[in-house]
C-alpha cells in the first residue's frame, strides 16, 4: 500500500521536459512564418485535436487515392488535394497549440506521431496496389521511413531533440515530391527510364533514391548519436 502511494505521488511530481525541436528544412522558414499566420487567424472552434485528425484522414485517403489511380490515373490529383490536407492538419495542429499557448506536450506528441506512423502504412500500402511502382519498392520504403522514425524518437528521449529533418528533407519536402511525382505520372504514366541497361518506372527510380537516402540518414545519424551519447556517458 505504501509503496502504491509513493509511486502514485512520484507520477504526480515528474516533470516532463519538451524536447528541442530541429527544423532545418528548405522551406523551414516560410512554412513556420505561413503557419504562425493561419494559426492567428483560424477560428476558435477549430482545436488541435481535429487538425490532427484531419492530417491523419487525408494522409490515408491520400494511400487510397494511389490505389484507385491503377484504374484512374486522375485520381492521382485528388491524391494531390488529400496530400494538401494532411500538410495542413500535420503541421497545423501543433503550431496552433503553441499560439493559443495550450500545449500538452507528452499528448501531443504521442498522437501525432502514432498517427504518422498508422498513417504511412496506408499511404505506402496504397503506393504499393497503385502499380505505378513496384510492391518490394513501396515496402522498402515503408520499412526506412519507420526505421528512421525510430531513430528519431530515440534521440529525442536520450538526447532531449527532436529531429524533424534531415539534409535539409523534411515532411513537406516529401509531401511536395510526392505531388509532383503524382503530375508526372498524369503527364507520362507509363515513361519508363533506362539505368544501366534496366527499365525503371518514374515511382520505381524515385523510391529507390528515397529509400537509399532514408536509410543513409539513418545510419549518419545513428553513428553521430551514438557517438555523442559514449562522450556524454563516457565511464573514467
Amino acid at each position: 500500500m505504501f509503496k502504491q502511494t509513493y509511486s502514485q505521488a512520484a507520477a504526480k511530481q515528474l516533470i516532463f521536459i519538451p524536447a528541442t525541436r530541429l527544423q532545418q528544412s528548405f522551406v523551414a522558414a516560410i512554412e513556420k512564418k505561413t503557419l504562425i499566420w493561419l494559426a492567428g487567424r483560424t477560428p476558435g472552434w477549430i482545436n488541435s485535436d481535429q487538425l490532427t485528425l484531419m492530417g491523419f484522414v487525408a494522409q490515408c485517403l491520400a494511400g487510397v487515392s494511389y490505389a484507385l489511380a491503377r484504374w484512374n490515373r486522375y485520381m492521382l490529383l485528388l491524391g494531390i488535394g488529400f496530400l494538401a490536407l494532411n500538410w495542413l492538419g500535420d503541421s497545423m495542429d501543433g503550431t496552433l497549440a503553441r499560439v493559443r499557448n495550450c500545449q500538452r506536450p507528452r499528448y501531443g506528441f504521442y498522437v501525432d506521431h502514432i498517427a504518422d506512423t498508422i498513417a504511412a502504412l496506408f499511404l505506402m500500402g496504397g503506393l504499393a496496389l497503385s502499380e505505378y511502382i513496384h510492391p518490394a519498392i513501396a515496402v522498402g520504403l515503408l520499412i526506412a521511413f519507420l526505421m528512421l522514425s525510430i531513430e528519431a524518437y530515440l534521440a529525442t528521449y536520450t538526447l532531449g531533440q527532436f529531429q524533424l529533418s534531415y539534409w535539409k528533407f523534411g515532411p513537406t519536402e516529401i509531401r511536395l515530391l510526392l505531388a509532383l511525382g503524382n503530375l508526372a505520372l498524369l503527364r507520362w504514366p507509363t515513361a519508363k527510364i533506362n539505368l544501366m541497361s534496366v527499365p525503371l518506372r518514374l515511382l520505381d527510380l524515385g523510391g529507390a533514391v528515397g529509400m537509399i537516402g532514408m536509410a543513409l540518414m539513418l545510419i549518419v545519424s545513428a553513428i553521430q548519436h551514438t557517438r555523442k551519447l559514449y562522450r556524454e556517458e563516457k565511464i573514467s
